[in-house]
């Protein structure tokens, strides 16, 4: 299989070694606009090097294209990708507008081509495992889920860069919380409506820091969304996913998942009453190439699998763009209380016109 990655800072170049070690794949051209990094790429590796996606597209016969360049290059891309009959990965947030998103979304399907989006945590085996359980029914009926990431990504004033401005990298509610609410998607499906949504800047001249916000969902649950990437009291980035339900709790990170079973629930094979604790190193198959995280990989190997075997999609445009439309509910949601910090004490509900009731069928 013929792929080009294009864009190759952190997640290009990570996407890049990864790809280039599978061994049903080869590396058919890399684009970038950094010369030096390149050159570099030319000379030791050999690979076909591009600055201008255009002409790559124009030059190179490919089967399928790894997009992680900064977040509003996405959608253009994408399409012109999608147009000359190319699948798809790219890098999240999938776009940063709802109605473009669907558009990209009906092409794929249109044109039969494989899409993914790059939210690694549905390869985490500790959250897959919450997934299996809220399937089975483990804890009963779930009332309430607590979304949360925490990061040192912003930790002092600065001049912007594409990452902290809205129509660049859309700042921390695309960059940050737009996993957790992945994740809460993944679970629960997509919100009925929002409420009480703080976007404050702590260090950032054109964007927000934290996101905190309240979510409603059809069948009765809430969520609360708290999010921060101005946290230095955190290495690196942290996902963590909470939920109560009638017959026990679970609580998720990276590393491990706990669950508490009450002697109502009925027990999966491995789980006790009470306190459950596995690991993620337990949870996790192996992968052929490691970098930063067995779920990069294992991700990379799924899109290229579900291209030549048909396997369901996990984190396809039509996933994605439930994120990207449960955060411009959000948005709308702070916009609408008069300030971008004020809570608002009405929720925001999914629109007619919005294109999320199309793809998801929400009642008014």
């Amino acid at each position: 299989m013929r792929v080009a990655v294009v864009g190759l800072g952190k997640m290009g170049l990570s996407h890049l070694s990864i790809i280039r070690a599978h061994p049903d794949v080869e590396v058919a051209a890399v684009c970038d606009s950094a010369k030096y990094l390149l050159d570099v790429l030319a000379r030791y590796t050999g690979v076909k090097i591009f600055t201008d996606f255009d002409q790559m597209l124009k030059d190179v016969e490919l089967d399928a294209v790894v997009i992680a360049t900064p977040s509003r290059f996405h959608a253009p891309m994408v399409r012109k990708a999608l147009e000359h009959n190319i699948h798809v990965f790219c890098e999240k947030p999938f776009v940063l507008s709802t109605e473009e998103g669907g558009e990209l979304t009906d092409m794929a399907e249109e044109r039969n081509l494989v899409n993914q989006v790059g939210y690694h945590n549905r390869f985490i085996g500790t959250f897959r495992e919450v997934k299996r359980l809220l399937d089975s029914g483990t804890v009963g009926d779930v009332s309430h889920i607590q979304a949360e990431a925490y990061g040192p990504v912003v930790l002092r004033p600065q001049t912007s860069t594409w990452r902290n401005k809205r129509t660049e990298g859309g700042g921390c509610l695309y960059d940050y919380a737009a996993h957790p609410i992945n994740l809460v998607n993944w679970y629960f499906g997509m919100p009925t409506g929002v409420g009480g949504t703080m976007l404050a800047k702590v260090f950032s001249k054109e964007t927000e820091d934290e996101v905190y916000a309240s979510l409603s969902f059809a069948g009765g649950q809430t969520a609360q969304l708290s999010v921060n990437w101005s946290d230095e009291a955190y290495r690196k980035m942290t996902t963590r996913i909470s939920i109560w339900g009638t017959k026990g709790k679970i609580f998720a990170d990276r590393q491990e998942i706990q669950v508490y079973l009450r002697d109502t629930a009925t027990l999966p094979e491995g789980y006790d009453l009470g306190w459950n604790v596995k690991y993620t190193t337990e949870l996790t198959e192996s992968v052929w190439f490691y970098v930063r995280g067995e779920e990069y990989s294992a991700q990379l190997d799924y899109f290229v699998r579900t291209i030549q075997e048909g396997l369901t999609p996990v984190n396809s445009f039509e996933s994605a763009l439930q994120t990207d439309s449960v955060i411009e509910m959000l948005i709308a949601d702070a916009q609408g209380s008069g300030s971008s910090s004020a809570v608002r004490s009405q929720p925001v509900k999914v629109k007619p016109g919005n294109p999320v009731r199309r793809w998801f069928g929400l009642a008014s």
